[in-house]
C-alpha cells in the first residue's frame, strides 16, 4: 500500500513543504521577539525591581473650615495622597471617633479621649464637607519623590489597626498636629526648625474664643472652665493645633531639598468649596468684657425689681425672690460641680490651675433648698435661718471672686478670667446685699414710695 501511494501520486510527495516552511517562519520570529515578550511578561523576573512609587504619587493637604456641630467650630485637616499607578485618590483622617465606641461618654468625660487614623476614598469624603456647607482647599505639595514615597509609606502604617489608635488632646495632639508633624518629617525638620520657636500671635484662650464668639453661651462656658495653664504666649508651631493655622504656613512655607535647592513646599492651593452663610473666624478675638458686665449688670437690675416687688407685695416678692436664688444657685452650682469635676478628676488639663473655683463652686447648690425654704416661709421668724444663711453663701462667693482679683498681683496667676468676674459681681453683690442692705439702700433712695 505504501509503494503505491508513492509512484502512484507523485505530485502529494511534497505538498507539506508549505506548511514546515510556515512553522519555520514563525519559531524563527519567536527567536527574535522572546526578549521583548519577555519584558512585557508581568510574570518575568524583572517585575521584581523596586518601583519608584513617588513617581506616581501627589501629595496635598486638605484644609476644611468649621462645621455646624460643636467639635466641627475649629475645623478639619487632613492628608490626600493621589496615587497614578492604582488610580486611587485616598483620604488619611487622624480626627476619627465613634459615639458608639466602648464606654465612649464616660471616657469623654474623664479627658481619655480615644481617636483613630482612618483612610477611605477621597473623592467621598470632600464630597461630605462641601456638601455640608464647609470650607475646602486642597493645597498640593513639592516634594522629591522619595519624600512623597516616605510620607506614603507612613501614613499607610499609621492606618494599620496595630498603630492608629491615640489619645486625642484638644491643643496637643489632633488631627492638625499629626499633619504638622508629617510636614516636617516630609521636610527633614526644617518646619519645626522655622516655626518650633517663633512667637505666635495669641494664646490658646484667644484662638479658641475667634472660633466661638457667635454663641454666647458656648463661648462663655467653655472661657469659664478653661484655667490659666492656656493663657501664656504660644509659638507659631503650638498654634498649627488649628488646622487653618497649618494651612496658612505650609502655604508660606520654603525648604532646602537635598540637593540643595529651595523649594517652596506648596505648588499650588485650589479651592474646592466656599461655606455660604457661615459665621467667619474672627481674625483676632474681640474684646468680651463690656458686653458681659452689661449683661451682669441687667442680671443686678432685675433682682433689684424683685427686691422692690418684695416691699410693695411682700407674699408675691418673696416667692420670687427665693426662686431667684435658687434658679441662681443651681445654674453656676452646676457649672461649679462641672469644673470642680474636670479640673480635679479628669485628664482635662485645660481646666487645672482655675481661679474661677473661688467664686463659682458646686456650695451655691446649696441656695436651691435655702430659696426653695425662703418662699416657702409663712412670717419673719421662719425666714430669718434661710434668709441669713443665703447672705452667708452670697457674701462667702463675693469674698471668692474679690480674691480672685487680688491674686493675679502675684506673678503664679495669671488666668486670664476678667470676662467671668465682671458678669458674675454684678449679679453677687446684689445677691449678697440681700435682703437687707439692698431693701435699706431702696428705702433710703425711694423713700417716697414706701
Amino acid at each position: 500500500m505504501g509503494c503505491s501511494f508513492s509512484l502512484l501520486r507523485p505530485k502529494r510527495m511534497f505538498a507539506f513543504l508549505p506548511a514546515l516552511f510556515g512553522r519555520f517562519l514563525f519559531c524563527l520570529c519567536l527567536f527574535f521577539l522572546s526578549p521583548a515578550l519577555l519584558s512585557a511578561n508581568p510574570d518575568s523576573q524583572e517585575i521584581d525591581r523596586p518601583i519608584d512609587r513617588g513617581e506616581y504619587l501627589t501629595l496635598k493637604i486638605a484644609v476644611m473650615g468649621p462645621g455646624t456641630e460643636l467639635y466641627f467650630w475649629w475645623g478639619h485637616i487632613a492628608l490626600v495622597i493621589d496615587d497614578a499607578l492604582t488610580g486611587q485618590s485616598r483620604f488619611y483622617d487622624w480626627g476619627i471617633f465613634s459615639f458608639e465606641n466602648d464606654h465612649f461618654f464616660t471616657n469623654f468625660a474623664f479627658g481619655r479621649l480615644l481617636y483613630h487614623c482612618g483612610v477611605s476614598p477621597a473623592g467621598t469624603n470632600i464630597y461630605g464637607y462641601v456638601s455640608t456647607n464647609r470650607d475646602v482647599v486642597l493645597y498640593t505639595l513639592d516634594l522629591s519623590p522619595e519624600k512623597r514615597e516616605e510620607v506614603w509609606r507612613f501614613a499607610e502604617n499609621n492606618v494599620l489597626p496595630e498603630n492608629r489608635n491615640y489619645f486625642y488632646h484638644h491643643f496637643k495632639d489632633n488631627c492638625s498636629t499629626r499633619i504638622r508633624d508629617i510636614i516636617d518629617l516630609a521636610v527633614d525638620g526644617q518646619f519645626f526648625e522655622k516655626y518650633g520657636e517663633a512667637p505666635g500671635r495669641f494664646t490658646l484662650r484667644q484662638h479658641v474664643r475667634r472660633h466661638t464668639w457667635f454663641s454666647p453661651f458656648a463661648d462663655w462656658i467653655l472661657n469659664f472652665w478653661m484655667g490659666q495653664d492656656i493663657d501664656t504666649s504660644l509659638t507659631i508651631w503650638q498654634e498649627m493645633f488649628l488646622p487653618a493655622e497649618l494651612g496658612n504656613r505650609i502655604n508660606e512655607f520654603w525648604y532646602t531639598d537635598a540637593a540643595g535647592t529651595s523649594r517652596k513646599l506648596v505648588t499650588g492651593d485650589e479651592v474646592i468649596n466656599r461655606a455660604i452663610a457661615r459665621p467667619p473666624v474672627l481674625d483676632a478675638p474681640r474684646r468680651q468684657w463690656p458686653a458681659e458686665l452689661a449683661f451682669g449688670c441687667a442680671a443686678a437690675v432685675l433682682l433689684a425689681l424683685a427686691l422692690f416687688l418684695q416691699t410693695k407685695k411682700p407674699v408675691l416678692g418673696q416667692v420670687v425672690v427665693g426662686i431667684c436664688h435658687s434658679l441662681l444657685g443651681l445654674f453656676f452650682g452646676i457649672v461649679g460641680l462641672l469644673l470642680f469635676f474636670m479640673a480635679v478628676f479628669t485628664n482635662h488639663d485645660y481646666t487645672f490651675h482655675n481661679s474661677n473655683m473661688l467664686f463659682v463652686n458646686p456650695l451655691l447648690l446649696a441656695a436651691v433648698p435655702l430659696g426653695i425654704l425662703y418662699a416657702k416661709s409663712r412670717n419673719e421668724p421662719e425666714r430669718v435661718l434661710p434668709e441669713t444663711l443665703l447672705k452667708a453663701l452670697w457674701l462667702l462667693s463675693l469674698l471668692g471672686l474679690i480674691l480672685s482679683m487680688l491674686i493675679k498681683l502675684f506673678p503664679g496667676f495669671h488666668q486670664q478670667n476678667l470676662v467671668d468676674q465682671l458678669l458674675f459681681l454684678p449679679i453677687v453683690l446684689t445677691l449678697a446685699l440681700e435682703p437687707w442692705g439692698i431693701r435699706r439702700i431702696l428705702e433710703r433712695v425711694f423713700w417716697r414710695w414706701f
